[in-house]
């Protein structure tokens, strides 16, 4: 059985270290065990949440995405990645 993490912040502002700090243990983890992480960015707030928040949430992941090697999965991607 393959390990899959993920992380997924809900965007409604940027990134801070708490975020960063589980994400990145899950890359550890999944890392660890030879499987996959993901990073879900999540839609169940769409009342506070804004693109400018996705975007600050990317540029945050951005030094680890060449570590995930595959881009973020928003939910409509979700089910057809899995």
């Amino acid at each position: 059985m393959k390990i899959k993490t993920r992380f997924a912040p809900s965007p409604t502002g940027y990134l801070h270290v708490g975020g960063a700090r589980t994400a990145l243990y899950s890359w550890l983890f999944a890392r660890n065990h030879g499987g996959e992480f993901v990073l879900r960015i999540e839609d169940t707030d769409l009342e506070r949440s804004t693109p400018e928040a996705i975007e600050a949430i990317m540029d945050g992941m951005k030094l680890a995405e060449s570590a995930m090697g595959r881009r973020p999965l928003f939910p409509d991607q979700t089910f057809r990645s899995l």
